[in-house]
């Protein structure tokens, strides 16, 4: 089954700590009216752990994802899986804690703070709520913390400024007037001016309803739109179902979705429910996860000829040497860190970390635990 695990690595480590087993005795529990708590630190990065809860939490994490990307799943299988990659999901873990400590070293969280609100007033804007107050209280209530989603993007901004300032930048900057034109002469199928679709849509939904009424009624609207005269966008204001927020948009949109290049369209039914349909076009009813959209060809712009843009070249030519760089650079970060394995773990991580045993331990000494200061 392929699923990138490494996508759902998403929390920073907040707190570090002794390097041992954490338990409260069930006798002290008891005592002092609190559960039973064990945790176990698997890996110490620098003067930052890494510990089972939090293993456990980003599987629990990358259980859910894997089932939403498959629905078939059952809770037991989607476990199953994710178990299989427990290893792999500690390693990032590892990465993503020299990339966090970097980025603290580089200056970043100023810049990285200043995102995060960033991204927090998008989702303001694109959901009509008036303040991050409301934002925050809807969180709660539907039982989401906002304090765990602002981190989250609060991890993935750091990292992504790590990379983008000490990887990608360099290698945009690097790449040569040479490099260039030969990467251009060897791939111009690549800059080719791509076709593009211009669509309205009609939605069905099939939630809580039986699919085989639900697509009869898509039918008899495909009929009604491809007559004469037929006004799709009058039709899309009082029968689509697509809503934002609970509120159906095709009454102010008529259905109007936007324009998109045919090679970027993710769904393949859609893909092939739009070839040889011209403008002024109505697609057959196009089933998906959701229920049926009926598709309006509202343009359809012919691809071009391939034509010279070194700007666009350079950005090919960086993103195609992007994973080696960035891999390549994680692991001088390990190498340069202070990383030690708890036993049980070093024979599993290590390969995956291509860390020397004695590389964690005895060359490198223990760094000390220093103040955590915003800079």
């Amino acid at each position: 089954m392929n699923f990138n695990f490494l996508k759902y690595a998403r929390r920073a480590v907040l707190l570090a700590a002794l390097f041992s087993l954490f338990i409260v005795s069930p006798a002290q529990a008891q005592e002092e009216g609190v559960p039973q708590v064990v945790d176990e630190v698997i890996a110490q990065v620098n003067t930052e752990v890494i510990t089972l809860s939090m293993i456990k939490k980003e599987m629990r994490d990358a259980a859910e994802a894997l089932k939403a990307q498959n629905k078939e799943l059952t809770d037991a299988q989607a476990q199953a899986e994710v178990a299989k990659r427990q290893n792999e999901i500690t390693a990032t873990l590892i990465n993503e804690q020299v990339l966090l400590q970097k980025g603290k070293e580089l200056g970043l969280s100023e810049e990285v703070e200043a995102e995060v609100n960033k991204r927090m007033l998008a989702v303001v804007q694109a959901e009509g709520i008036k303040t991050l107050e409301a934002l925050y209280k809807a969180m709660r209530d539907s039982g989401i913390n906002p304090d765990d989603v602002r981190q989250t993007l609060r991890v993935e901004s750091m990292k992504n400024y790590v990379l983008g300032s000490e990887v990608d930048r360099k290698i945009y900057l690097s790449v040569t007037d040479a490099e260039i034109k030969s990467y251009y002469e060897a791939n111009k199928e690549k800059f080719r001016k791509p076709e593009t679709v211009t669509l309205s849509e009609v939605f069905l939904s099939t939630v809580g309803r039986d699919e085989t009424e639900v697509k009869a009624r898509a039918d008899k609207l495909v009929a009604q739109l491809r007559a004469p005269g037929a006004d799709f966008g009058a039709v899309a204001a009082v029968q689509s179902e697509r809503e934002q927020n609970g509120v159906r948009v095709a009454p102010q949109n008529k259905g109007k979705i936007g324009t998109f290049a045919i090679e970027q369209i993710g769904s393949e039914a859609i893909v092939n429910a739009l070839k040889n349909v011209k403008a002024g076009g109505i697609t057959d009813p196009v089933k998906t996860e959701e229920g049926f959209m009926i598709l309006r060809m509202d343009e359809r712009t012919a691809g071009g000829d391939a034509s010279f843009d070194e700007n666009k070249v350079r950005e090919a030519i960086t993103i195609s040497r992007l994973d080696k760089e960035r891999e390549n650079y994680v692991r001088q970060l390990r190498r340069e860190a202070y990383i030690e394995i708890a036993p049980p773990y070093k024979e599993a991580l290590l390969p995956l970390l291509e860390k020397n045993a004695p590389a964690t331990t005895d060359d490198v000494p223990a760094p000390t635990k220093k103040d955590d200061k915003k800079p």
